[in-house]
């Protein structure tokens, strides 16, 4: 089933992140995958994540939807200009790869190239409106193509951003500039994202709720340092620094996170960033565990 249709199935949909490798092996890319196939809609490849130079992402999808998943192309505006988004998004297109979430990308001195130039000829409202043109049969120069694309959208929000309005104005510039799936970064807080819910749900598009699972009370204080728009409350935080087995009482936060917002939002996109393996147990003390083929 794709993307597409599983939204519109009106199942509560899951996502889970796969990061390409540095490098050109991607046996264990492909392991985790298929350790996950089970468990998800759809899997979200990663662009240079936090700007850190890795396998690019359209080689990694080729090589997952070729095995047989469901991927989400991420594509950043910080590395490429006009010319190479559109030829790389044309490249996707061609291997059948159609969902896109579309994001501007961290700066390139927060990665481990600081001295790389950063692009941004486009931003990421700028790209999705890219996509639209693409998708209605010309290139940004107004040049038709021959064989249009048929992508499925999306973007990002930050529900926990300060202050939130900015951060609303841009969400529905994303709406209107054909977004019509949105992950959000990683949230913690019920009563914030049902803030947020409430706006989102005048807009006809369906929201995933992103949740980082947390292994550690040091890794969750880090991200409340580094990590703009990402914020965990010191509750959490303590609970993760009293438990004798904090990566067993991450997945129990995420997990709880997830039944709690199950009725507010249409999915949930997990980020277990290296610890892929606590995204089924994530999962099953969320009560979605799915039957897994013998």
């Amino acid at each position: 089933m794709s993307l597409s249709d599983a939204f519109g199935s009106g199942r509560f949909v899951v996502t889970s992140e796969v990061g390409p490798p540095k490098g050109t092996d991607v046996a264990e890319m492909l392991a985790t995958a298929e350790m996950l196939r089970a468990h998800v809609d759809a899997l979200n490849v990663t662009d240079n994540q936090a700007a850190v130079m890795r396998l690019c992402t359209l080689s990694a999808c080729a090589h997952l939807a070729t095995a047989g998943h469901e991927v989400v192309y991420q594509v950043t505006c910080r590395d490429r200009n006009r010319l190479a988004l559109q030829s790389d998004l044309l490249g996707a297109a061609s291997f059948g790869i159609t969902n896109v979430l579309a994001l501007t990308g961290d700066h390139t001195r927060v990665g481990d190239h600081p001295g790389a130039k950063a692009v941004f000829d486009l931003e990421s409202v700028q790209l999705l409106r890219v996509i639209q043109t693409l998708n209605a049969g010309a290139d940004m120069a107004d040049k038709a193509l021959h064989g249009t694309p048929g992508f499925f959208a999306g973007a990002v929000v930050t529900p926990d951003s300060v202050p939130l309005a900015p951060q609303l104005a841009r969400f529905e510039k994303k709406v209107a500039a054909g977004a019509r799936y949105f992950q959000t970064q990683a949230v913690y807080d019920l009563a914030s994202f049902e803030r947020f819910m409430e706006v989102a749900r005048r807009f006809d598009v369906k929201v995933l709720a992103g949740i980082v699972v947390l292994r550690s009370a040091r890794m969750a204080s880090f991200m409340n340092a580094n990590l703009p728009g990402i914020t965990v409350p010191e509750r959490i935080v303590a609970e993760l620094a009293a438990s004798e087995d904090a990566a067993a009482t991450g997945v129990e936060i995420a997990a709880r996170f997830i039944r709690g917002a199950r009725d507010m939002c249409d999915g949930v996109h997990i980020m277990a960033i290296g610890a892929e393996h606590l995204a089924p147990r994530v999962l099953a003390e969320a009560g979605l565990a799915r039957k897994v083929p013998a």
